[in-house]
């Protein structure tokens, strides 16, 4: 344990330390990065623009250096405004200082717009001659990500036009979104609760606790689904407009194309999921019925523990423990990294008023480091949460040492070390436990968490690839989007899951749907590979962890095909999902076998 959690008590949860950003909103330093970034950037534009054409190879590379340190700039102010935002949605002046800095920073990046772009202008044979000299070579796989969108560019004046309007259009739009959400009060047993509270009110050991969190969570959504209607509208029409000027042939085919993934890798993915919904979750859900000696699972039961289930809190201390242990069982390197957000003030676990809700790990620039947000209130989920935000943290910081331009990888392969994380937790906390009973209860949480990971994702994207098909045909109606939520959920969790006219609503909350249309995808690419991923590191013999922590440090450097190779796996085989969502069916598999060996 971190000597910072050794010297609180073993339950305070922190909250992280900013200043390794900036000191201050009102800081000098903030005031002095916006006034060096634009005068940098003005200078970038009246250097090149114009004139790559012209740059020998290692003339290109100091120029893509210079805009890589420009952007890192405005990087870290972005990333200092988003997150003190994430703490206190609900203070206007912190909101204000986000969308300031929102605003500086897209009025300068406005003026580096030119250089993608003509970057993307230059013939193939000039620049394959030009990469010949091995500075500008380092920057390769960044080169190809850009160009890959030359077939969809527009012109300049369009581009800046769309950048610049960005702070009006779709970012207020999520602003408007997540300020609501943080606002909320869900009511419950006289108390008020927070969105992030009510929903771990859904997991509560008291039947009467979970049905009155879903009416509560139900009954404050419908009072605002008219807002959340417009919203989702006009994202969904924003975008199409976009992909109507830009040509791409369907809505996911951006996010594809910024995730370096073919569509009918993605469209595989989803078809092998789609298949096995009636031998995952249907089969599953139909286990758990009869564990509660019900025929149907009503909805506010889906994420119920289970009637033998120990309700024992975890505190945070204890986390820390678990997570970082099965961490070093795996890799001492692992659990170094990992350690550093315990003892340098990198997560932030309370769940208070205003604070956005969910969790997620934020990279920050690599001259900085990534900071975890979670709500944290001590259940089993929790701790699987710690240990997924974690890895997701550990890639980052290992992935730092590729630069600005290339530590980011792409979203299929960025939850590869968030889920890997998760299982080796969940598998070492398994290896430790010899009471049938409680490994039934562990397994069926760590089917649960998987059932949520990849068939709730997948039906989450079919949501959206109905939605967003519709809009292109006009507007949709509250009902509507109602309409195709229960469609998508009904046919994904099963016949054994009953629901009424108050669960149509919770389509409403998801945040990705709002931030990051067609991200969600991504968590079942990550999850099925980690299963693959997972069954080779059981198999492999020494130097398993060494490739393992080569291919984090790869950032965005490499695509899947390479970053798989070493591990003989290979996302665009068909039979590759089937390996993974196989691991979820023999999880179900010893289930039912403990359930009639007891």
């Amino acid at each position: 344990m971190s000597q910072d959690n050794a010297e609180r008590s073993a339950d305070q949860l922190p909250t992280w330390n900013l200043d390794h950003l900036y000191p201050g909103p009102d800081s000098q330093a903030v005031k002095q990065d916006c006034s060096d970034a634009a005068a940098k950037a003005k200078a970038f534009r009246q250097d090149y623009e114009g004139k790559l054409a012209g740059l020998s190879g290692s003339e290109l590379a100091a120029a893509i250096s210079d805009y890589e340190a420009i952007e890192e700039t405005l990087g870290r102010l972005m990333s200092y405004a988003q997150l003190r935002h994430s703490t206190d949605m609900t203070d206007a002046k912190v909101g204000r200082f986000h969308q300031s800095i929102q605003e500086t920073v897209t009025g300068i990046s406005a003026q580096l717009i030119f250089f993608t772009l003509e970057l993307n202008r230059l013939d193939d044979l000039d620049l394959a001659e030009k990469l010949k000299d091995s500075d500008l070579a380092r920057y390769r796989p960044w080169l190809e990500e850009q160009r890959a969108f030359r077939p969809y560019q527009l012109s300049e004046d369009l581009e800046r036009i769309l950048h610049e309007k960005h702070v009006t259009g779709r970012a207020a739009w999520n602003r408007l979104f997540d300020e609501t959400m943080a606002a909320l009060k869900f009511p419950l047993n006289g108390e008020e609760l927070t969105e992030a509270q009510i929903l771990n009110k859904l997991t509560d050991r008291d039947e009467n606790t979970r049905k009155a969190a879903a009416k509560s969570l139900a009954s404050v959504l419908k009072q605002n689904l008219r807002l959340f209607t417009q919203i989702t509208n006009t994202l969904a029409k924003d975008k199409a407009i976009e992909d109507s000027w830009r040509k791409f042939q369907k809505p996911v085919s951006s996010r594809n194309l910024a995730n370096v993934v073919e569509d009918e890798v993605v469209e595989s993915l989803v078809e092998a999921v789609r298949s096995a919904y009636p031998r995952l979750s249907h089969r599953y859900y139909a286990l758990k019925a009869k564990w509660f000696g019900r025929e149907k699972l009503e909805y506010w039961n889906r994420n119920a523990p289970l009637p033998q289930a120990n309700d024992r809190r975890i505190a945070w201390g204890e986390a820390e423990k678990h997570v970082l242990t099965a961490y070093g069982e795996f890799s001492p390197r692992l659990a170094e990294v990992g350690e550093r957000f315990f003892s340098q003030g990198w997560i932030d676990a309370d769940p208070r008023p205003g604070k956005a809700s969910g969790a997620f790990s934020h990279p920050t620039v690599p001259g900085a480091h990534p900071y975890i947000l979670m709500n944290y209130q001590g259940r089993v989920r929790d701790v699987m949460t710690l240990a997924h935000e974690l890895g997701h943290g550990v890639h980052q910081v290992l992935a730092a040492d590729q630069g600005y331009l290339m530590a980011n990888t792409p979203l299929t392969l960025a939850e590869t070390a968030s889920v890997f994380g998760e299982m080796l937790t969940f598998q070492s906390l398994l290896r430790s436990e010899s009471d049938p009973t409680r490994r039934k209860i562990m397994l069926a949480g760590k089917v649960e968490d998987m059932l949520n990971t990849v068939v709730r994702q997948i039906s989450f994207h079919e949501f959206e690839t109905i939605v967003h098909d519709k809009r292109r045909e006009g507007e949709l109606l509250p009902d509507e989007l109602c309409d195709i939520w229960m469609q998508t959920q009904q046919a994904s969790l099963g016949p054994s899951l009953s629901f009424d006219d108050d669960y149509r609503t919770f389509w409403s909350y998801i945040p990705h749907f709002v931030h990051v249309p067609f991200y969600v995808y991504a968590y079942a690419f990550g999850d099925c590979l980690v299963n693959s991923l997972y069954a080779v590191y059981q198999e492999a013999e020494a130097g398993f962890a060494e490739k393992y922590l080569e291919m984090l440090a790869a950032g965005g450097s490499k695509r899947h095909k390479e970053l798989l190779a070493p591990f003989n796996l290979d996302a665009s085989d068909p039979a590759f999902w089937g390996k993974g969502l196989s691991v979820i069916e023999s999880m179900i598999d010893e289930l039912e076998r403990l359930d009639t060996s007891m």
